[in-house]
């Protein structure tokens, strides 16, 4: 089992910035496959941000240039840089690891972006 813990949500003005934090621990085997995704209410849970299973990063669209995500393989934490929030960024952000084809979820935390 690989548990997560997310951190960093919460409340900021559009054009703010908020870093969020995946912690993972148990029987993790490194942190390729790991990523965020956000879901609002009524609509499917999105990719946002992905280390792949080749270590590079992919990221929607629509955060390209805004969000960055990163790792600490000594703390088995990912990270989520998010500049230049906007409104439509309010969502709960998952944290999410993919391996041996089971998908494990953190409990998600909440963003919220003001205008």
């Amino acid at each position: 089992q690989v548990q997560l813990v997310e951190s960093g949500g919460g409340l900021v003005q559009a054009g703010g910035s908020l870093r969020l934090s995946c912690a993972a621990s148990g029987s993790i085997i490194h942190l390729n496959g790991m990523g965020w995704y956000r879901q609002i209410p009524g609509k499917q849970r999105e990719l946002v941000a992905l280390i792949t299973n080749g270590g590079s990063t992919n990221y929607k669209d629509s955060v390209k240039g805004r969000f960055t995500i990163s790792r600490d393989d000594a703390k088995n934490t990912v990270y989520l840089q998010m500049n230049s929030l906007k409104p439509e960024d309010t969502a709960v952000y998952y944290c999410n690891k993919r391996q041996f084809g089971i998908d494990f979820w953190g409990q998600g935390t909440q963003v919220t972006v003001s205008s």
